[in-house]
């Protein structure tokens, strides 16, 4: 069984359109599980980092065969944990990453396999520091003529997940 652990951004919830549809194309593939992750209660990266590490400890999943995948600050604590520890995937939507308030500005990713898709028109998180980032780290980079939302790119980035989790699980097969 794989796991998909799904983070949401600062001002979302896991009911957010995004995180509902990602939830529902994991839960269409075999052997993989959605955790829709909760951080409402914790407004403090900090603090959500260490929810999302306490929940993988405690379900006792193990990292390799983990995808964490997230949108905005959720993007930015799933490259976190794909730093902390050699994870299956990381899935990123208009990651968080660049932006001094963070403890961390540009984790180093230890995932076998990466994929981010940025918008563009993104004016809370400049495309040129998720562009760094990926060249920086040779990751797959999809920028899309879209805002930080990313909901003019619904349709697209189901596509890219479906793929990524079939990618995955190839990997993991592998293994």
């Amino acid at each position: 069984m794989i796991t998909v652990y799904l983070s949401h951004g600062l001002e979302s919830g896991p009911g957010a359109l995004k995180m509902q549809a990602l939830k529902g194309i994991a839960e269409q593939i075999d052997d993989i599980e959605a955790v829709v992750m909760d951080y409402r209660t914790l407004p403090d990266p900090r603090e959500r980092l260490l929810h999302l590490r306490h929940t993988r400890l405690a379900r006792g999943d193990d990292p390799a065969r983990c995808i964490m995948a997230g949108s905005s600050l959720g993007g930015w604590l799933s490259a976190m944990l794909g730093a902390e520890h050699a994870v299956l995937g990381c899935f990123l939507l208009a990651p968080a990453l660049g932006l001094v308030d963070y403890p961390e500005t540009s984790p180093l990713l230890s995932a076998q396999t990466t994929h981010i898709i940025h918008g563009w028109q993104d004016d809370v998180i400049a495309p040129g520091a998720v562009i760094d980032y990926a060249r920086e780290q040779r990751l797959s980079l999809r920028l899309v003529d879209d805002d930080h939302r990313l909901h003019a790119s619904l349709a697209l980035i189901g596509d890219d997940f479906a793929r990524f989790l079939r990618h995955c699980q190839t990997l993991a097969n592998r293994a």
